[in-house]
């Protein structure tokens, strides 16, 4: 069988996929509808599929034979949101967060309420009688649904229920803008290289479930499959637009249309050098744009529980560049994101188990 390799520009296909998971609601903790979506694109792709106890749907893509490494890939399905925590009097519906939210870009945000989807925008104090701008804090906002009364709010919403931002997926030319593509873009591109050839190596998938609250499904996902090494399928912010001019910008954490980001350390993990050493050989050697994350240690991802499991697992992180992460309207390169499958095929392609030598 002759390999077709993947290329830089995603197809309408790919587009398609990526814009209907990023429409997916799955708030931590209730990723059923994106669980289920991912479960009937790959069934046909995977020899062996199932749901964990928490909710992980795992699935092994067999490979060729030439390798009995077990190498596990990973991206998680869940996406920051908030959950009903009560309802006043005036029918409005206080929340709390699910996940890091910035209260400071919650005000005025379209939501999406309950099971039902039901449509709210949260609250913000007309400018006229806040000039200050003074930052409320989430315990004081409230989600608007257009209730009167509190009974009325009450029907069809219940306390622990989810909220989503309603944010509707948009191509930009060469960028695309939505919710959740943290991590649903790093879905998008797991499912890609299911699509393809398969590799030397049995491939031990795990879409996960509550990383936004604890890395949670993947410290379980990766006892069960026992790997020798992972790799995790991530989205990671940008802090590239232009900065005062009178000092130098030491914020830049990565570049949008830099290439996908291979990262060193965060606050959860560092990276084992061996796999990112084979990443950038493998980069360089096919031409495929990549960047370093700034080593900061902000943020985290399921590498920093995948890595502590059993006896240690050699683990790194390969991620979308994004702009405005964990808010309602995420900005991301279609080429970023179609040269994270590109690299990733190609390492698993070349990986031996003498990267993992010492």
């Amino acid at each position: 069988m002759t390999e077709q390799p993947l290329t830089d520009k995603p197809a309408t296909h790919d587009r398609d996929l990526l814009r209907d998971l990023s429409e997916l609601i799955g708030v931590s903790g209730e990723e059923d509808a994106v669980r289920d979506w991912i479960a009937c694109e790959i069934r046909e792709l995977v020899d062996d599929l199932i749901i964990d106890p928490v909710g992980n749907l795992l699935a092994v893509r067999r490979g060729t034979g030439e390798s009995d490494l077990r190498v596990m890939a990973a991206a998680h399905m869940d996406e920051v949101g908030m959950i009903v925590t009560g309802f006043d009097s005036d029918g409005t519906i206080r929340f709390s967060n699910v996940g890091g939210l910035d209260a400071r870009i919650l005000p005025g945000s379209r939501v999406l309420v309950g099971p039902d989807h039901i449509p709210g925008v949260i609250l913000w104090p007309p400018i006229h009688v806040n000039k200050s701008m003074d930052t409320v804090p989430i315990s004081n906002l409230r989600i608007d649904i257009g209730s009167l009364s509190k009974n009325n709010a009450q029907n069809g919403i219940e306390l622990g229920d989810r909220i989503a931002f309603d944010s509707p997926f948009i191509e930009l030319g060469p960028t695309v803008r939505g919710k959740a593509l943290d991590d649903r873009a790093g879905c998008a591109s797991l499912i890609k290289l299911m699509q393809a050839d398969p590799f030397p190596f049995d491939l031990h998938v795990a879409f996960t479930v509550q990383e936004e609250v604890g890395l949670r499904g993947a410290q379980v996902a990766a006892q069960r499959i026992a790997p020798d090494m992972a790799f995790v399928l991530e989205t990671t912010a940008c802090h590239d637009l232009p900065q005062d001019e009178s000092e130098p910008d030491h914020t830049t954490i990565t570049q949008m249309g830099g290439g996908p980001v291979i990262t060193v350390t965060d606050r959860t993990t560092v990276s084992d050098p061996r796999l990112v050493r084979h990443l950038l050989r493998v980069g360089d050697a096919a031409g495929i744009p990549h960047q370093f994350r700034s080593p900061m240690h902000a943020g985290g991802t399921d590498a920093g529980t995948i890595h502590r499991t059993r006896g240690g697992v050699p683990s790194v992180t390969v991620a979308n560049p994004c702009r405005y992460l964990h808010g309602p309207n995420l900005i991301m390169s279609l080429e970023d994101w179609a040269n994270q499958a590109r690299l990733l095929d190609a390492a698993w392609r070349a990986l031996t188990p003498d990267v993992l030598s010492r």
